[in-house]
């Protein structure tokens, strides 16, 4: 293990050549300025290198000896430059610029784009979006050019499931309960989203979708703020929400604080049509499901030096999303008449809390740039439901028969997780160069008991109940390096290896399942800027998505009385080669291509028994998939006014399958299209408008009929921006919910359909007091892959 690390070390210089480093930090009233222009030329004024300043006022250039000028320019400021004589690496320590008189009485405003784009990210900065004002951070996520969610399921455009980090640290949820705790998280706390196509080696290589990082807003030097926002959303059923968020720093203290909750309910709607040799069953179910939710966190930081950092965070959620359904089902014979009904009523009280801890340590070790950090995570995550459901028969005008099924699903899942990570950043002369590595441990069990209540009393069934117990434990290394290569080239390589210990245990079946295994994971980040105008990029990476704790336990939940699903405690993680190659055109136009291979990879397989019936939702290891794809993004103002980001992507997909599944692959042509639209009607109203749309495509075991939708929004500022009142309409049409979606397997056709109330409508009114500035902070936490999939 340390022989990989030290070949990882030892390679990476054979690719340096010797440059010089200037540094140094820029201030202006006494506070460091940000984003400040530094532009390095040749005496002759030929750009030889540039860059902006960071949070802290400090720049960084690579150049090699020789004569320079240097100049330094912000909006407001007087331009600073001087000629500079370079022999070594050099600290031109602070720079101060001089307000500009002239301009004392104009107040400056720096905006931000709506959408970014970095050599390794996208950057959807929230703040500027009318769509996610007063919503939730999947509104902030949904909204972020790329990313997809379908039967809730969050995915990047070209790659699969998508993890989720808050401020650098992963959420361990996915499903169901990853859309539900970032429901608890307001859209007015977030500050931008980060999408990551492919994820540099620091970061855990679970998970093939990329990742999204949601940057929250944290207060700068010298300021206190706090927001209030109140929302109302109004579909079938409406629910409220109410949210503070509160920021401090002065001195060496910053705290953030924020309080949320939500009430009210959702209306929620599926249809699945199957198609039996004997008939068709057709199954419609109508839900209303709470909307109960409080949330909250605080993150306090503390300077013990000029160098260290001590800090804790917290984030706590508890939630009680009760749902009360009727599922109908119509029994129909070869002639399509209507033989029978099933009519189960259900009704479900859950209750789902989660608790995150980390205690962090951040030093600067050296004026050399040497940073070393340490984290120490605990997570939690507890989640009981109790599903009782009765299903009675009836004839076609609905005289009754009999009483089909009536039980009681108790179940609980209790999830520990700890994890220590330390980070280590160390500039070299030939590049930059970081290290790490994480030891973590999870302890998972989980309990279903079932109940058969056709007799007016619960009787337990110990046939149909079971208790799984799951530990798995991951050490991981890694090394990362950057290196510039002359004004014009940029190389990025990285090298993480994961060993992984699993064990679980089926009470019902006495049955254990062991796995271990060793894994590396390579990356690679290879820029060329050509000129100005012209930048290219492209990048490689290995990555593993490993099944969710809950889809590994063997035993079956009854969804009702037709329907159940089964883990699979032999499920096999997949692992995928993604390569990446985008090319972009004055930083408006951006062409993106990607090729992606997934091996082994597994998913949910929907089985249907002819002879019974009943329908199995079980997970295999089913398939092997070729996914390819070429898009356009392209950002423009057509007047100073409309401000447009578009995209359009030609995608396309080869499926294989092995014996574990009885279907026939299906694949074609996808066309993917988005426009977002800003138009300011003046500086304190704005309206947006957003289209996506996505056409009919086949993709491995699945059809997905053609879906779009289109949100109008206007936003107003008022008392000097302190006041924000928007509106929105989302999905006006109602046509963005997932429908058609087909397959085939064993012969039987089946054709399913959802809608969780897409189409509403949402006011918003947010209040804030005290110092306006606001600056983001983000940070890598411990916690990451794990964190994910506690489900």
């Amino acid at each position: 293990m340390k022989t990989i690390i030290l070949y990882a070390i030892l390679i990476l210089p054979l690719l340096a050549k010797s440059q010089i480093q200037l540094k140094g930090n820029v201030k202006g009233n006494n506070e460091p300025i940000v984003w400040a222009n530094v532009i390095l030329t040749s005496p002759e004024g030929k750009v030889i290198t540039g860059a902006l300043t960071k949070e802290d006022g400090s720049f960084e250039l690579k150049l090699e000896n020789g004569s320079y000028q240097l100049k330094i320019s912000y909006l407001g400021f007087i331009t600073w430059q001087q000629i500079i004589l370079i022999a070594k690496d050099t600290n031109l320590g602070i720079i101060t610029l001089q307000q500009n008189d002239e301009l004392k009485e104009v107040r400056i405003v720096a905006k931000k784009k709506l959408i970014e784009y970095k050599t390794d990210r996208i950057v959807f900065n929230v703040e500027n979006s009318i769509s996610a004002s007063g919503g939730n951070a999947v509104n902030a996520i949904g909204t972020a050019p790329g990313v997809m969610i379908l039967n809730n399921s969050i995915s990047i455009l070209g790659k699969g499931d998508t993890r989720v980090m808050i401020d650098g640290k992963l959420i361990a949820l996915t499903g169901d309960e990853l859309i539900s705790y970032l429901n608890s998280i307001d859209a007015t706390n977030i500050a931008s989203v980060e999408v990551i196509t492919n994820p540099p080696a620091k970061y855990e290589a679970g998970g093939n979708g990329g990742l999204i990082n949601i940057i929250l807003k944290k207060g700068v030097q010298d300021s206190w703020k706090n927001s209030t926002s109140m929302t109302y959303n109004q579909s079938t059923y409406s629910f409220y929400s109410l949210n503070d968020n509160f920021l401090y720093n002065k001195n060496k203290v910053r705290l953030a604080m924020n309080i949320d909750g939500k009430t009210g309910s959702l209306k929620q709607t599926e249809e699945l049509t199957t198609y039996y040799p004997n008939g068709l069953w057709e199954l419609n179910r109508v839900g209303k499901q709470q909307q109960n939710n409080l949330s909250g966190g605080l993150a306090f930081d503390y300077d013990v030096s000029d160098r260290t950092t001590l800090g804790i965070q917290y984030i706590g959620n508890q939630e009680n999303p009760d749902s009360k359904d009727m599922t109908t089902i119509k029994i129909r014979n070869t002639a399509h008449q209507i033989d029978s009904l099933l009519i189960n009523n259900g009704l479900s009280k859950l209750n789902n809390s989660s608790h995150t801890y980390n205690a962090h340590v951040f030093t600067k070790l050296d004026t050399a740039g040497r940073k070393l950090s340490f984290d120490l995570d605990y997570f939690t995550y507890n989640s009981k439901t109790n599903n009782n459901f009765l299903t009675s028969s009836f004839l076609p005008d609905m005289e009754f028969l009999n009483i089909n099924q009536s039980a009681k699903n108790i179940s609980e899942q209790n999830i520990r997780n700890t994890s220590i990570k330390v980070d280590m950043e160390h500039p070299l002369k030939f590049m930059n160069l970081s290290y790490g590595a994480k030891m973590s441990f999870i302890k998972s069990k989980a309990d279903i008991n079932y109940y058969n209540t056709i007799s007016g009393y619960p009787i337990l069934d110990k046939t149909q109940s079971n208790g799984f117990d799951y530990q798995e434990n991951n050490q991981s290394l890694y090394v990362n390096g950057i290196k510039s290569l002359g004004s014009q080239f940029s190389l990025q390589i990285g090298l993480r290896m994961e060993n992984i210990q699993t064990n679980g245990y089926s009470d019902n079946k006495n049955q254990t399942t062991v796995n271990n295994y060793l894994k590396l994971f390579p990356t690679l980040y290879l820029s060329y800027k050509k000129d100005e105008n012209n930048n290219f990029l492209f990048n490689y990476g290995k990555r593993v998505d490993r099944p969710v704790f809950r889809d590994l336990n063997p035993f079956r939940y009854y969804l009702n009385s037709k329907s159940y699903s089964e883990g699979n405690p032999f499920l096999q993680p997949s692992y995928n080669d993604n390569f990446d190659f985008t090319y972009v055109y004055k930083g408006n136009l951006r062409t993106n291509l990607f090729f992606n291979i997934t091996t082994d990879g597994y998913g949910v397989v929907f089985n249907s028994d002819p002879v019974t019936n009943i329908q199995i939702i079980s997970r295999q290891n089913y398939f092997k998939e070729y996914y390819y794809g070429i898009g356009e993004n392209y950002t423009v103002n057509f007047t100073p006014w409309w401000q447009s980001q578009n995209s359009v992507y030609l995608l396309g997909s080869k499926s294989v399958f092995n014996e574990m599944v009885n279907a026939i692959p299906k694949n074609s042509l996808q066309l993917y299209l988005t426009t977002n639209n800003t138009f300011s009607l003046s500086t304190s109203t704005k309206i947006q408008a957003d289209y996506f749309y996505t056409s009919f495509v086949k993709r491995g075991l699945y059809e997905t009929g053609q879906l779009s939708g289109l949100n109008m929004g206007i936003k107003q500022s008022l008392l000097k921006n302190k006041l924000q009142l928007s509106m929105l309409v989302n999905d006006v049409f109602n046509k963005a919910s997932l429908r058609d979606y087909t397959s085939v397997v064993n012969g039987i056709k089946q054709v399913y359909g959802q809608n969780y109330s897409s189409r509403f409508f949402r006011f918003s009114l947010a209040y804030s007091f005290g110092n306006d500035k606001v600056n983001i902070k983000q940070r890598s936490l411990g916690n990451e892959e794990e964190r994910r999939r506690t489900n």
